[in-house]
C-alpha cells in the first residue's frame, strides 16, 4: 500500500511529513510557496492519518518503511525531507536507515530524545465524539471544548472530520490504534543511529520541545546539523510564523 499524498509543482523532490493527528493538507500553503521556488512538493499523509491506509502497526520503523515504498513508487532517487514533530521523528528514522536516499534533512520542533506522553486530553476528547448523534462540526467543537480550551488546537483536530456519507461524520485518523500505540510516538531515536549529511533543526522560541541541553545529543547523532529558532512561535512554528519558517527552510535548501 502506498501512502496518500498531494503533489504540487515540478522540480527537485521535497517531501513533507506532518505531525501527530495531522495530515499533509496542513502544509498546503507552505507547500505552494516551496513549489514556486522550483520544488516538487509531496504533502504525505502518514499511516493511520489523513487519507492513507490504516494499520494495527504504528511505529517509526513502519513509517520509515512506508516512506521508502513511497519514494520507490514515484521513482525519487534523492529527496530533501522535512518533518514536523512525529513527522520529524519519522524523517530522522528514515534518514538514518536510508542515508543515500536523502540529500538534505529538515526537522521541525522535535529532537531525537524520548518525550513523555502528553496527548491524553486530545485522545480522550476525540473518543467522546459520538457520530451517531453529532451532525455538524460546530457540535463536535462543543464536545472538544470541554477538554481543550485552545481554539487553534480544536480547529487543527477538527480537520480530521469528514463526511463518510451524506449526514454522517467520521474521523480520518485511526483513533483506536493511535490511542493504543501512543507510547510509540514519544520514543527516542535509536541511539546508535547517525546521519552524516546536512541537517537543519528548527525550533519555536515559545516551544520546549528542543532545549539548549538537547544540542549535544543532536550533534552526536546529526554531526552536520545546526539549530535555528523561529521567533514568536510555539510547537506549530510553521503555522505561527510561516514567513520566518519559510526563509530558514529556503536558505538551508
Amino acid at each position: 500500500m502506498i501512502l496518500h499524498s498531494q503533489i504540487i509543482g515540478e522540480g527537485t523532490p521535497l517531501i513533507i511529513l506532518h505531525g501527530f493527528m495531522g495530515m499533509g493538507d496542513n502544509w498546503k500553503t507552505l507547500g505552494n510557496r516551496f513549489a514556486e521556488e522550483g520544488y516538487q512538493v509531496h504533502l504525505v499523509d502518514q499511516r493511520n492519518h489523513g487519507r492513507s491506509f490504516h494499520s494495527d502497526v504504528f511505529t517509526y520503523e513502519s513509517m520509515a518503511n512506508d516512506l521508502l515504498k513511497y519514494i520507490d513508487h514515484y521513482n525519487l532517487e534523492s529527496i530533501s525531507l522535512l518533518g514536523h514533530s512525529m513527522g520529524g521523528k519519522t524523517a530522522m528514522q528514515f534518514a538514518c536507515e536510508y542515508p543515500h536516499r536523502v540529500h538534505k534533512l529538515l526537522v521541525a520542533d522535535i529532537g531525537p530524545k524520548a518525550y513523555p506522553q502528553h496527548h491524553q486530553d486530545i485522545l480522550k476528547a476525540l473518543s467522546l465524539l459520538d457520530f451517531n448523534t453529532l451532525k455538524t462540526r460546530k457540535e463536535a467543537d462543543g464536545v472538544l471544548s470541554n477538554y481543550i480550551r485552545d481554539l487553534g488546537t480544536r480547529q487543527f483536530l477538527l480537520k480530521n472530520l469528514y463526511w463518510v456519507e451524506k449526514g454522517v461524520l467520521g474521523l480520518r485518523v485511526n483513533l483506536e490504534v493511535v490511542t493504543k500505540e501512543i507510547a510509540e510516538v514519544g520514543k527516542s531515536l535509536n541511539q546508535s543511529f547517525v546521519f552524516e549529511k546536512e541537517t537543519l533543526f528548527l525550533r519555536g522560541s515559545k516551544s520546549g520541545y528542543i532545549e539548549d541541553v538537547d544540542e549535544l545529543l543532536i550533534l552526536k547523532q546529526f554531526p552536520k546539523s545546526k539549530i535555528v529558532t523561529v521567533a514568536n512561535a510555539g510547537h506549530w512554528l510553521h503555522a505561527e510564523n510561516p514567513d520566518e519558517f519559510y526563509l530558514f527552510v529556503m536558505n538551508f535548501l
